[in-house]
């Protein structure tokens, strides 16, 4: 089992620590990146979204691309996380929704060019993080999901066989999870 290998970036807080503590529990060899992107402001100046786009699109497509030789030799599997900010509006949200769109276009594009390779952008939903409740200060963000509930559905796209696409994390829960 300490064959598999993931590559997690954003892995000091939210879904990606938990999902590295799962993986990680079930013997996975982890590389793990700490970078952690907070939300924009309202007044999006382009080189704002410039430097969104790079860190939520170009810098993923940059990492795949050298990752993907590998993953191709391997019948391995590449999870971009995005997010419903992709393809609803939210104010304030601007420029992560237009680097969360990008991404799920370059994970599309990805798929259809590398066959090999198991692609998927993966929406885990709205969850109580850091990150949510630096976009909403003075907002009490805790009564939505934990990252650690949304794991198992995401697991299901690392070691299941679910075609190359677009997933929700809602659309994956377990059947008896969903109707509980």
């Amino acid at each position: 089992m300490r064959d598999r290998v993931a590559l997690i970036t954003g892995a000091s807080r939210g879904l990606g620590r938990a999902l590295a503590e799962e993986l990680n529990w079930r013997g996975w060899r982890l590389v793990v990146d700490q970078e952690v992107q907070a939300p924009e402001p309202r007044d999006l100046p382009p080189d704002e979204l410039a430097r969104i786009l790079a860190v939520d699109a170009v810098a993923p497509l940059a990492l795949a691309q050298r990752l993907l030789p590998r993953l191709e030799a391997a019948g391995g599997r590449l999870v971009n996380v995005t997010s419903d900010a992709a393809v609803e509006a939210y104010a304030g949200w601007g420029g992560y929704g237009a680097a969360k769109a990008a991404l799920d276009q370059l994970s599309a594009v990805l798929a259809v060019e590398h066959p090999r390779v198991a692609v998927y952008a993966f929406d885990p939903g709205d969850m109580a993080t850091a990150l949510m409740q630096e976009a909403y200060p003075g907002e009490d963000v805790s009564g939505l999901p934990a990252p650690e509930t949304v794991v198992p559905a995401l697991m299901r796209l690392v070691e299941g066989s679910l075609p190359s696409g677009r997933y929700r994390a809602a659309d994956l829960r377990p059947a008896a999870a969903a109707t509980a």
